[in-house]
C-alpha cells in the first residue's frame, strides 16, 4: 500500500502547507535550514512502546528517510502503545507501522527489515544497512535504539562502535537486571514492565526525538543523558563518563578519538576567546566602553574630557587612618 509524494513544495507558514508549522522554526530562528531534514536518514531499531511513537514523531518531522528493525508481531496488550490498531493484530510491528506511517506523511522514505539483530547472520546484514542505508547510499545520519533488552542494546552498541556510526540510546525502566547479574533469558516478563504505560512512552520518545532533531539540525545542545522518573516527577540530566577498560577494542579507540575531538576544540576555543580579548574599543571623548556582562569587573577610575566625579572612594590606607583617628577621639572622651 502506498500514496502519492507530495514532495517539499513550500517552505511559507501558511495553513494550507503540511509543514507550515516546522518552517515556523525558521522563521523564529531556532532552526537556520529546517530542509536539510529531508535529507537525513535515521534508523530506528525496535518499534515497540518507544520505538513506534518516535518513529511517528519523526515521519510528522518530514525525516527523509527511516529504516526500521524489528522482528515481534502485534498483539492486543500492545494497545496501550498509543500507536498500533486492533486491526492490525498480527502483523509485523515493522508492516504495522510501514502502513500507518505512509498515510500519515507520504514523503517520507520507510525501508523495514523483518529480523532479529542479534543473530550471526542478521547482525551482518544490520551492519550493512547502517553503512549503506542513506539517501545517497552512504551511512545512516543516525541510529536510535529502542529496544526493550540488553542484549539488543549490547548489538546496537556493537554495531555502531565497529562502524563510527552516532546512535541515541532510551528506555524505560532502569538496568536492574545487568547490575544484578542475572540471565535475562530466566525472566518471565510477562505483565511485570510497568513502565508500558502511553505516557512514559511518549515522554521518553519526545526527549529522544527532541533530541535528535538537535543533532540532526545543529541547534540547541545535545543531551548525553536525559532522564524522567515517572513516580517522583523529575528530570535527571548528567554527562556519561566512559568506561575505558571496556571489553570492545573499537568502543576504546571511539573513546580516544573522541577525546582528541574535544582536545582540539578546546584549542580552537581559547585562541577565539583570546582574539576576541585583543579587540579594543575606538577612543572617544565621552568615555564609553564595552563592558562584557558575563564578568563582574572593578569601577573605572577614569572619565570623559570636562567631566569628574562628585566625590571619589577613599583609599584603603586613608580609611585605616580615618578608623584610627576616631577610636582615639572615642578614648579621649572617655
Amino acid at each position: 500500500m502506498s500514496k502519492e509524494r507530495k514532495g517539499w513544495t513550500s517552505t511559507a507558514v501558511v495553513d494550507s502547507n503540511p509543514y507550515s508549522r516546522l518552517m515556523a522554526l525558521k522563521r523564529m530562528g531556532i532552526v537556520k535550514d529546517y530542509e536539510k531534514i529531508r535529507e537525513k536518514t535515521v534508523a530506528v531499531v525496535g518499534i515497540g512502546g518507544v520505538g513506534s511513537v518516535v518513529a511517528e514523531m519523526l515521519t510528522r518531522c518530514a525525516v527523509g528517510k527511516l529504516i526500521l528493525f524489528d522482528y515481534d508481531k502485534v498483539e492486543l496488550a500492545n494497545m496501550n502503545r498509543l500507536f498500533y490498531q486492533p486491526h492490525q493484530s498480527g502483523l509485523s510491528k515493522v508492516e504495522a507501522a510501514r502502513d500507518t506511517l505512509i498515510h500519515i506523511n507520504p514523503d517520507v522514505i520507510i525501508e523495514t527489515h523483518n529480523y532479529n539483530i542479534t543473530t550471526m547472520e542478521n547482525f551482518n546484514n544490520f551492519v550493512d544497512r547502517i553503512r549503506h542505508g542513506s539517501l545517497t547510499g552512504g551511512k545512516v545520519d543516525l541510529v536510535l535504539s529502542c529496544v526493550d533488552n540488553f542484549e539488543a542494546r549490547m548489538t546496537v552498541n556493537t554495531a555502531c562502535n565497529e562502524e563510527n556510526q552516532v546512535w541515541m540510546e532510551s528506555g524505560c525502566v532502569p538496568p536492574l537486571v545487568v547490575a544484578s547479574n542475572i540471565d535475562e533469558k530466566t525472566l518471565k516478563r510477562e505483565g511485570v514492565c510497568a513502565a508500558s504505560l502511553p505516557t512514559t512512552m511518549a515522554v521518553v520518545a519526545g526527549f529522544l526525538v527532541q533530541n535528535t532533531l538537535k543533532y540532526l539540525l545543529n541547534f540547541g545542545e545535545v543531551s548525553m543523558y536525559v532522564g524522567y522518573n515517572a513516580l517522583q516527577d523529575f528530570f535527571p540530566r548528567q554527562e556519561m563518563k566512559p568506561n575505558d577498560q571496556c571489553d570492545d577494542r573499537f568502543c576504546r579507540q571511539r573513546q580516544k578519538e573522541y577525546k582528541a575531538k574535544k582536545a582540539a576544540e578546546a584549542k580552537v576555543e581559547v585562541a577565539v576567546e583570546t582574539k576576541e580579548e585583543e579587540i579594543v574599543h575606538e577612543d572617544n571623548e565621552w568615555g564609553i566602553e564595552l563592558v562584557d556582562e558575563s564578568k563582574v569587573e572593578e569601577s573605572k577610575t577614569t572619565v570623559g574630557n570636562g567631566l569628574e566625579y562628585a566625590y571619589e572612594l577613599p583609599k584603603e590606607n586613608e580609611v585605616e587612618i580615618e578608623n584610627d583617628r576616631n577610636g582615639k577621639h572615642r578614648l579621649d572622651e572617655l
